[in-house]
């Protein structure tokens, strides 16, 4: 199988480095300075045992590709507010309705619109603490483990190619636990990365002290969840399987600076993923028949932020307390 990794970030660039370390053949795709630096010096990816620079064929999209050969798997790790338009140029080659799709990515969204163009989607949750802040550098913080991918069929079920992916990602040095009910572990991710818009918006520092406002934002999810009629893989489970295997471990000059939104805010990229995490949940409120105005404000927050260029942690914990938290419309009187 060759893997085609669309967004050779910090996600991707893990997952496609620790495949070709184990053997597998891998095509990146990147975009911009990152693809330049793949394309001149390699990926160096930095994990707690070292740093490797891997020689890995890099393209700037599906053009550049040509066509889709058999055996080839999609693994899309974009930012979910990319999903559609990654999708729409990979769905136009050659081979492409032969080829399944792996949605390694936060939010519960991307399986759907992949089913749109591809028969064979396959839903993973990604338990992958991993940084990209430099072109062609990839930081995966954590021993033994490099990841925890679960994986299953979309809508449900378990395919054959799941099972064989699966399979090379525990070669690669993850574990791949395949699960019919996948979209359920995928849940249970998004209730945690709720967070990530009050730790790209507050800071990791300005986070301390203020866990109240992450609780908060999550009982309202759960809360939201729950009305929709939604079941998720609580926290509990989430440990059981995890144990000891992915400790995050100290690595000399790449401290664990912050999550995803974070990241996305310090390179300035001017879009974040909070439509898909904190807006999922303003969503489904709307849908059915009650609010979520935590999330509702983080999302615009966070939205705001990233138009405007601002850094992470630009706003306190004090000055977030004092902005209201409304959600408006007919929901709030039913």
């Amino acid at each position: 199988m060759r893997y085609v990794i669309i967004g050779a970030g910090a996600v991707g660039g893990t997952i496609g480095g620790r495949l070709a370390q184990a053997g597998r053949e891998v095509v990146l795709v990147a975009r911009g300075a990152h693809l330049e630096a793949l394309r001149r010096e390699g990926l160096r990816l930095v994990t707690p045992g070292g740093a490797e620079t891997l020689r890995l064929p890099a393209v700037g999209g599906a053009a550049e590709l040509g066509a889709l050969l058999p055996g080839d798997v999609l693994v899309l790790a974009v930012k979910s507010q990319d999903t559609a338009a990654a999708l729409t140029e990979w769905a136009a080659l050659p081979g492409a309705q032969d080829t399944p799709v792996v949605c390694a990515q936060n939010g519960v969204s991307n399986e759907r619109t992949a089913l749109r163009l591809f028969p064979q989607v396959v839903a993973a949750c990604v338990w992958l603490p991993a940084t990209h802040l430099e072109p062609g550098v990839v930081v995966s913080h954590t021993a033994p483990l490099s990841g925890i991918l679960t994986l299953g069929q979309y809508p449900g079920g378990v395919g054959a190619f799941t099972e064989q992916i699966a399979s090379d990602l525990v070669a690669a040095g993850f574990d791949a636990p395949v699960a019919p009910d996948a979209m359920r572990w995928k849940y249970g991710k998004l209730l945690n990365n709720l967070g990530n818009a009050l730790e790209a918006l507050l800071g990791r520092d300005g986070l301390a002290g203020n866990e109240d406002l992450y609780l908060a934002v999550r009982e309202e999810g759960e809360r939201v969840l729950t009305a929709a009629g939604i079941d998720w893989a609580t926290d509990e489970e989430r440990m059981a399987v995890q144990a000891d295997r992915m400790d995050v471990r100290p690595i000399p000059g790449y401290g664990r600076v912050g999550g995803s939104t974070w990241q996305s805010l310090s390179r300035g990229t001017g879009s974040v993923e909070a439509d898909h995490l904190n807006g999922e949940i303003a969503l489904l409120a709307r849908l059915h028949g009650t609010v979520a105005p935590l999330n509702a404000q983080l999302q615009r927050l966070v939205r705001q932020f990233a138009a405007e260029g601002r850094a992470p942690g630009s706003l306190t914990a004090a000055g977030l307390r004092e902005l209201p938290a409304q959600e408006s419309g007919q929901a709030a009187t039913r």
